[in-house]
């Protein structure tokens, strides 16, 4: 077994992707909902291999399509790309890859909290690479934040193109599902497409935002949440998979909060939050925050359709 091979436990439907390996043949599965739970060599199998056993060729099984510049869309998409090739079975080259017409200069840092180092800058070519560094599978999760930031060069006068920055941090199970043939290097790897859900860097933005905010101080309205308020990762952000578990717990928080916070101010008598089943950390975490608050009636589980035990029903005083 290998980090990155996709199991099922033996006695359980649990299935999920390795991401560690211990001695004395403890494993780490990350499951599908992003958590991750610890098993033993022995509780596990490979799926694809079981699947070959049991049932034949008649399994469908994914493969590789070569890299063809007419015919694959997906590859060869205009974007600027993140892709890590393997060396062998455990390091990896990092590589900026600009499928695009335009050249950028770039700059990608790994973040640690408040703290960053600069791995590399310079220019990035239109059709062009740029080795950014190595990583081992084995350290997988150890690996740092990467901040992404991209401006664009125009060699003519032309509509001004907005730079932008990505941050990204994996999890095993988007990061092990995202292997194909990666452009201009044409090698297979796992590659990712940053130009998607970009964040602009727009000093202007940022200056206006500075503005509001000043003038919320003199006249602060708050906006009348909904009834139900749905806290599932997948309805807050489309960058879920590229956040760790902690970094998704937290904007799940700062949306419970926020939108208590609202309730509360707008004289609300009741809200209900979502926040499904899963290992009942971020319901843990919402009861802890509510036992604490002196403005609250009461708050227990929503036993109604179609939440089921997935909600918190929270009475305000």
């Amino acid at each position: 077994m290998n980090i990155g091979d996709r199991v099922r436990l033996l006695h359980g439907n649990e299935e999920g992707v390795i991401t560690k390996i211990s001695n004395g043949g403890r494993i780490e599965i990350e499951i599908e909902d992003g958590f991750r739970i610890p098993a033993m060599k022995n509780e596990v199998v490979i799926i694809s291999a079981a699947e070959r056993q049991y049932f034949g060729d008649g399994i469908k099984v994914e493969e590789t399509k070569s890299f063809d510049p007419k015919s694959s869309k997906e590859t060869s998409a205009e974007g600027v790309y993140l892709a890590y090739i393997p060396i062998n079975d455990k390091d990896h080259s990092i590589y900026l890859v600009n499928q695009s017409s335009r050249a950028y200069l770039t700059m990608v840092s790994e973040v640690f909290g408040d703290n960053s180092r600069t791995i590399v800058a310079g220019e990035l070519v239109a059709r062009g690479n740029k080795k950014i560094g190595e990583k081992s599978i084995a350290d997988f999760e150890e690996w740092p934040t990467l901040l992404c930031q991209f401006f664009p060069i125009h060699t003519k006068i032309e509509k001004t193109q907005p730079s932008f920055e990505r941050r990204i941090k994996f999890k095993a199970s988007a990061f092990f599902k995202s292997k194909r043939k990666v452009p201009i290097l044409d090698k297979n790897g796992y590659l990712f497409k940053l130009t998607e859900n970009i964040k602009e860097i727009d000093i202007k933005e940022l200056n206006e935002e500075l503005k509001s905010i000043s003038q919320t101080a003199v006249d602060t309205k708050f906006p009348k949440p909904d009834k139900n308020i749905d806290l599932h990762i997948e309805k807050l952000t489309k960058d879920y998979p590229f956040m760790s578990n902690a970094e998704m717990l937290k904007l799940q928080m700062d949306t419970f909060e926020r939108n208590l916070n609202y309730a509360i101010a707008y004289g609300m008598d009741q809200i209900t939050f979502i926040h499904g089943i899963g290992n009942g950390v971020l319901r843990k975490e919402i009861h802890k925050h509510l036992s604490q608050l002196k403005n609250i009636k009461y708050f227990q589980d929503e036993q109604k359709s179609p939440f089921g035990y997935g909600a918190t029903l929270v009475r305000i005083s």
